[in-house]
């Protein structure tokens, strides 16, 4: 998949739950979206994922995150309506390529959910997708680092379907899940 076919990516899903939502690409208009989306997490699930305490994000921070070339990053988000017709962002995942684009690359993945919707298999989602592209891409593996105590997640990589190593080394939990040998369509 080309970075302009990443950069229209959209997909329509339904949570564990029975909520439908829209799997798509993240696009410069949502960084009001993503700023309400950050400041409505809770602490814990800010440390999950950046492994730090840290505030809001700034206009930069906001920009770079929604503002993305979908070569060495790809980022989606996940979408619910909000009544006013416009829609509110529930979760976001994204990956960044460890080194230059190209077949057999790595990338490392990230994830954030909305505790609201926690356990609804959003995180789930966003990887099967993310890997989809990531496949049509050329990228070979997906890899992620892991705090222990974060058990949904590590969940959500044993679930995936795709063949998984893991190490633990300073506290870190590494993942790496493979993406050779299946097809685009298949898989996580």
């Amino acid at each position: 998949m080309s970075a302009a076919g990443a950069r229209g990516y959209a997909e329509s899903e339904t949570l564990k739950g029975g909520t439908a939502v829209s799997v798509r690409a993240i696009r410069p208009d949502d960084r009001q979206r993503l700023g309400e989306a950050f400041a409505k997490l809770e602490p814990g699930s800010v440390y999950t994922r950046f492994f730090s305490h840290r505030g809001q994000p700034s206009d930069e921070e906001l920009r770079a995150a929604t503002e993305v070339d979908f070569e060495s990053t790809v980022a989606l988000v996940v979408t619910v309506p909000d009544g006013a017709g416009d829609e509110t962002i529930i979760g976001a995942g994204r990956y960044l390529l460890n080194g230059p684009p190209g077949a057999g690359s790595g990338a490392e993945v990230a994830f954030t959910v909305e505790e609201d919707y926690q356990g609804q298999g959003i995180a789930g989602l966003l990887l099967k997708h993310l890997a989809r592209i990531a496949r049509r891409q050329g990228v070979s593996e997906l890899t992620a680092e892991v705090l222990p105590g974060n058990r949904g997640m590590l969940a959500v990589f044993a679930r995936s379907g795709l063949p998984m190593r893991q190490s633990t080394e300073d506290g870190v939990v590494h993942v790496a899940l493979s993406l050779a040998g299946q097809p685009a369509s298949q898989g996580a």
